[in-house]
């Protein structure tokens, strides 16, 4: 049996999960979009951590001949080479690849693991301790090191990787952990050559990480279940669980409840809209003409673009705005950023341009826009007083639902846009996301944009730029209809 170092992480999560992986790879599910990208993510800050160990020679990726790299690798060893780049071993029946070794003074080698995280996290101390389990059988190591983003990194000029970057020495904790990896090891061999364990669902199933094959391993529980009872935590979900309760309708009179999931499991037992005109009147009276219906998108980097970004800083790039009169006229007006410049300023002056002068500004949960003005101010202070002018005049169109005025039983547990529109206007057209193209939501508009500076197909280009406005559009839209309805409630 050999694993891969990514293979035995997984096996530490679930035993489950490395026995499908091994034994029914088919049932996993394929990476979404969002997921793609942070892959390639990692690998755009590995090729920047490169930078901080210059002149180093790299082992050439070939998926099919891992053999031939663990070849080139001791061959390099064995000429000390003083930097090596995804170092390649087959050591102890483990697989590994090492980001960057780098010859120290002494003679060992030291071993620099990469994360595009901003800290260090428990699964990076056993993807440390593995590591070095398979490479002492192959090379003197020194110390061991995970390299991690440096979240309070301001870029100004060109990136400066000693900065961009924090190095943390765990060799202590990749040394302790020594004495259970042959014990695991043998456990999991004994799994694989097994049936399929018996392993139930629980919070492992996403607790380091999202496990890719929850669609088979969850697909017993329903489309609604306890596990969408309203911000009900994981040990209470998974307590209901194990006490074979899994409908809403059948947990105990004596389980504790918050109003709002009182609430939720009682409209979905009866099937009715549950209304309170009061809720929805307090929340109309606080609106004033005209309405500036405003939604941002934004994206992040953990590699900053533009000087006065920080890694995984949100920038927004576009936004959506519908202008609603006191005689019911409706005005659409939109940005969407160049995606080879900082985008900010030029949002900065159209916003303050389209924005009226006087009136409400409604979001649908306020503080993602709040916070991103807040801290456009502070990347660009000649704004700083007509963006913070902007802030008291936001109101939150989530607070009726939140606040119970108005609750659907479709809503299942959740005051999201997404979930409230379809319940609103069931079979809609207009207002259905999944008729859109390339981008229907915002983790979509977030990756698309990030990357379209990439792109050279200029056609494609300019239908992925169509796609964000057609998205971001019906954001602000949404919110419009809604507002309506609400409003024909009590009016």
């Amino acid at each position: 049996m050999t694993l891969s170092k990514s293979q035995y992480i997984r096996a530490l999560q679930c035993y489950k999960s490395i026995w499908l992986h091994k034994h029914a790879p088919e049932l996993r599910t394929k990476p979404n979009k969002q997921q793609e990208s942070l892959f390639n993510t990692g690998y755009q800050v590995g090729d920047y951590a490169k930078e901080l160990f210059l002149g180093g020679v790299e082992v050439e990726f070939d998926a099919d001949d891992f053999g031939g790299m663990a070849a080139k690798t001791k061959e390099l060893i064995a000429l000390k080479t003083p930097v090596i780049y995804e170092a390649t071993f087959k050591e102890k029946n483990i697989f590994a690849m090492a980001d960057i070794l780098v010859l120290n003074d002494n003679g060992f080698y030291d071993i620099y693991e990469v994360k595009a995280s901003t800290e260090v996290k428990e699964y990076h101390l056993n993807d440390a301790a593995i590591q070095y389990y398979a490479l002492s059988g192959a090379i003197n190591i020194g110390r061991v090191y995970i390299v991690h983003i440096n979240n309070k990194y301001i870029k100004n000029g060109e990136i400066i990787p000693h900065e961009l970057f924090s190095i943390t020495d765990v060799t202590d904790e990749a040394k302790k952990r020594q004495c259970k990896i042959d014990d695991t090891l043998a456990e999991i061999e004994s799994v694989l050559d097994g049936d399929m364990p018996n392993i139930d669902i629980g919070a492992h199933c996403s607790n380091p990480n999202e496990c890719d094959f929850q669609n088979h391993c969850w697909a017993h529980v329903p489309k609604i279940s306890i596990f969408n009872l309203y911000r009900i935590n994981g040990s209470k979900k998974f307590e209901l669980y194990k006490n074979k309760v899994l409908l809403l309708d059948d947990i105990p009179d004596d389980f504790k409840l918050t109003s709002t999931q009182k609430l939720q499991v009682g409209t979905l037992k009866s099937g009715e809209v549950h209304i309170d005109k009061a809720v929805i009147e307090r929340f109309i009276q606080k609106v004033s003409y005209p309405i500036n219906y405003f939604d941002f998108e934004t994206f992040q980097n953990p590699i900053p673009r533009f000087d006065g970004q920080r890694p995984y800083m949100q920038i927004p790039f576009q936004y959506s705005l519908h202008i609603e009169n006191e005689n019911g006229e409706i005005l659409h007006k939109e940005f969407l950023g160049d995606e080879n410049s900082d985008p900010r300023e030029a949002l900065i002056k159209q916003m303050l341009r389209d924005i009226t002068p006087h009136g409400s500004i409604m979001a649908y949960n306020q503080s993602f826009e709040i916070s991103r003005i807040k801290e456009l101010t502070l990347a660009f202070p000649a704004y700083h007083d007509e963006l913070m002018a902007l802030v008291p005049r936001f109101v939150d169109l989530i607070e009726p639902f939140r606040g119970l005025g108005y609750y659907h039983p479709a809503f299942n547990g959740s005051f999201s846009i997404k979930s409230v529109l379809p319940a609103m206007f069931a079979n809609d057209p207009e207002l259905d996301y999944k008729k859109l193209g390339s981008v229907q939501n915002g983790g979509d508009a977030m990756d698309v944009f990030a990357n379209l500076y990439l792109l050279r197909d200029k056609s494609k280009r300019e239908e992925i730029r169509a796609d964000l406005l057609a998205y971001c559009k019906l954001d602000t839209l949404a919110m419009v209809r809604v507002f309506e309805k609400l409003k024909g409630i009590v009016l």
